[in-house]
């Protein structure tokens, strides 16, 4: 790992948020930068604990869908407003660090994500309620006292976020997954027919485009431009995904299988699911109440491959991003949250 590049900054999202920009070596040396948004609301409790002097609080850290990037307030404020410092990342190559839509979100292992997660929670660690402006260089949580954190991952951030945190079990005390791309659509039986396909693709030409449906239709559902109620900045999330290329499915399915083969985590875990699926080629308004994007099924039975302790929420109504969706799904989401992290959650949450 490197560091983190200059100081906290203001975020896009407004004065309570700030970014810092963190950078990591390529495998061929050079740079690449991924971006760590923090939400710190400036009100009365905030600004006593800041005199106080550093006050260890539990912390969340957040990571995206793939195409997408971290701007859901509403999901940060919840966790702040539950006594949690909230950080979210946004991974290389997506949203505030995009380099080009046409290779956006393109690599050829999830676990190259891991170096921008690591520094990530290096940095989490070392300004955890210490009002750090200086972001962290490795060594930094030793340094501080490390602690576990609150992982979150969303889609195929839920797929990296999982592997991150069997990797590195220790650093992790709950796992929550909103909509976790943990299996293919159809489940496993066409993945292991889907994998020999893309393999030899894959070997000879990974940036070889493939031919996948191309829809607008997750993007109406959450946006403002549409039916949703979200500002969704076009040139960090396309209404359209980003190209699906062959080196980055054949990740994608090798991840998938890894699941599928268990995982043994050792911490809680919560999966938080629409209740229904639909994938359908033809927009209805019904859309506005399910998911278009995942298999909601297929992820429900691929759940249980996780470890021993998994809770799984199926939110009626829900939205491919169940905190996304209309104010009542999302309110129920959010109740059923509170309540598993009342019981797994951090110590002296409310």
């Amino acid at each position: 790992m490197t560091g983190a590049a200059g100081g906290w900054t203001e975020d896009i999202l407004g004065p309570d948020y700030s970014a810092l920009t963190l950078t990591v070596p390529r495998p061929d040396g050079t740079p690449r930068q991924a971006t760590l948004v923090r939400h710190r609301p400036a009100g009365p409790e905030e600004l006593a604990a800041a005199g106080a002097g550093p006050v260890q609080r539990p912390a969340v850290l957040y990571i995206h869908g793939w195409s997408d990037y971290f701007y859901n307030t509403g999901l940060a404020e919840f966790f702040t407003g539950h006594g949690y410092d909230f950080y979210a990342l946004d991974l290389h190559n997506h949203g505030r660090n995009l380099v080009s839509h046409e290779l956006g979100g393109y690599v050829d292992d999830l676990s190259d994500y891991d170096d921008e997660i690591s520094l990530a929670h290096a940095t989490v660690q070392a300004g955890a309620g210490a009002g750090d402006e200086n972001g962290a260089r490795e060594g930094d949580a030793e340094r501080a006292g490390e602690f576990p954190i609150v992982l979150m991952g969303h889609s195929t951030g839920g797929l990296v976020a999982t592997l991150w945190a069997h990797r590195f079990p220790a650093k992790v005390g709950q796992l929550v997954l909103n909509s976790p791309w943990l299996e293919i659509q159809g489940g496993a039986a066409i993945r292991r027919a889907a994998t020999p396909l893309v393999r030899p693709v894959a070997d000879l030409r990974p940036l070889t485009r493939m031919r996948v449906p191309e829809r607008t239709f997750y993007w109406r559902g959450i946006s403002d431009e549409a039916y949703g109620e979200w500002h969704v900045d076009r040139s960090m999330r396309p209404p359209q995904a980003f190209p699906v290329r062959a080196g980055w499915m054949r990740a994608v399915l090798a991840a998938q299988r890894r699941v599928a083969g268990g995982l043994g985590l050792p911490m809680p875990v919560l999966v938080l699911l629409s209740s229904r699926s639909m994938l359908g080629p033809v927009w209805s308004d019904a859309m506005l109440g399910a998911d278009v994007v995942l298999d909601v099924r297929a992820l429900a039975v691929r759940a249980v491959s996780l470890g021993n302790s998994i809770t799984v929420e199926r939110i009626d109504g829900g939205l491919h991003e169940v905190f996304l969706s209309a104010v009542e799904v999302r309110r129920d989401a959010y109740h059923r949250l509170e309540r598993w992290l009342r019981g797994y959650g951090p110590a002296g949450t409310s």
